[in-house]
């Protein structure tokens, strides 16, 4: 197969000026108010062990992109943020200061299907709390993410929240056992609700009983947990309580109608081991990030702490902000050779008053016209004499 020259690898991205702005942006906004929350950012390196990344990070293998160094290790792209950062944590450095608060922006790659049509190389941004297993540590990171929603103008942003352990006991007490469970669990992750069904008809032999499984995917608050709930079960009454603790808690922080308890809602990120959430916004039919409570993953790098986070996409983010109200002024200053220590003077003082100033040789242009409908202001100083 021959590559033509302006080819791109499946599901790799250009960012034109114009995105490649507005992601500085987001950037510095975002990074702001994870650090104004207590998170200190930290960048892992884009390449890491397959053995301990690749394997540990939930990322089905088939969407790594892996290589070998010049020692044969196998070695893959980051596939995600939260393993390397755990995997930082449990270093010595770190695990004397827990709880620690950790944040990031980075690049994650995941290689894509050809019929995909999905970035194979995207923007995350979120943070992990490691070393708090309170209720206390989750309720922060989802107020935190709603509060970067609410400073970024994303409209309608709202929260979706599950928990996986009770989940689980749940479609035990249905009498599934962990195939089928498991089975379940593939239609809630890929939202199939017709599937789902068919899997209640299929597995569940009661109708009544069987109706009921069927209602497991329309609840949306706590009050319709309670049916699934066995109250002589300590476990699961321990987790419901814990439940309507968090709810207490976020509705102190005015998110009470941002906020929907799915009991059906489960990550397609098998590390998570207690409360889910997906988050979304208007504008995008895809969820802008997610997050959650994975203290099993801190138990692979021998670390028996709790941990919580989110991710969020940072495309789908800029796929749902708002337009900036005004454009940035930006002026260009033409000169030729009689004009050029002028132009360089007043760019600099247009610089130094906070304006956007481009200096151009007018005649190295071939499209005058084109280029300078580019720019809000257009100097001309053709002519103007030295000194």
């Amino acid at each position: 197969m021959t590559i033509q020259m302006f080819e791109k690898p499946l599901g790799m991205r250009d960012d034109f000026p114009f995105i490649a702005k507005k992601k500085a942006e987001l950037r510095a906004k975002g990074t702001s108010i994870m650090q104004g929350a207590g998170y200190d950012l930290l960048q892992t390196p884009t390449l890491e062990y397959y053995e301990t990344i690749g394997k540990i990070s939930a990322i089905p293998d088939n969407a790594l992109f892996k290589l070998l160094d010049s020692q044969g290790e196998t070695l893959v792209l980051r596939p995600d943020m939260t393993s390397p950062i755990a995997r930082v944590a449990a270093s010595k450095l770190l695990k004397e200061k827990m709880p620690v608060r950790l944040g990031y922006y980075s690049n994650v790659f995941r290689a894509q299907k050809r019929e995909g049509g999905r970035p194979a190389e995207f923007e995350q941004m979120g943070v992990e709390l490691i070393g708090d297993d309170s209720l206390y540590a989750d309720a922060e990171v989802i107020i935190l993410a709603s509060n970067i929603l609410n400073q970024l103008n994303v409209k309608s942003g709202r929260v979706v929240i599950g928990h996986t352990q009770l989940l689980q006991l749940i479609l035990r007490d249905f009498g599934l056992d962990d195939d089928q469970i498991e089975v379940v669990r593939a239609a809630l992750v890929s939202k199939n609700g017709v599937r789902f069904e068919q899997l209640a008809n299929e597995l569940i032999g009661d109708t009544e009983k069987a109706a009921s499984f069927k209602q497991l995917i329309i609840t949306s608050s706590l009050e319709d947990w309670k049916p699934y709930i066995d109250f002589s079960n300590s476990e699961q009454t321990a987790f419901y309580e814990e439940m309507l603790k968090l709810q207490t808690i976020i509705q102190r922080n005015g998110l009470a109608e941002a906020i929907t308890y799915d009991l059906s809602f489960t990550s397609h990120m098998t590390y998570y081991t207690g409360l889910v959430f997906e988050i979304y916004g208007a504008g995008s039919g895809f969820p802008l990030g997610n997050g959650g409570r994975y203290d099993g993953l801190m138990k692979q790098f021998g670390l028996h702490v709790g941990a919580t986070g989110f991710g969020l996409r940072v495309d789908r983010l800029l796929e749902v902000m708002p337009p900036d109200k005004e454009e940035e002024q930006h002026i260009l200053i033409l000169f030729d050779e009689a004009s050029e220590e002028q132009a360089h003077e007043q760019a600099q003082q247009l610089r130094e008053s906070g304006a956007r100033a481009t200096l151009q040789y007018a005649p190295a242009v071939h499209a005058l016209e084109e280029f300078t409908a580019l720019f809000s202001e257009v100097r001309r100083l053709e002519g103007a004499k030295n000194g």
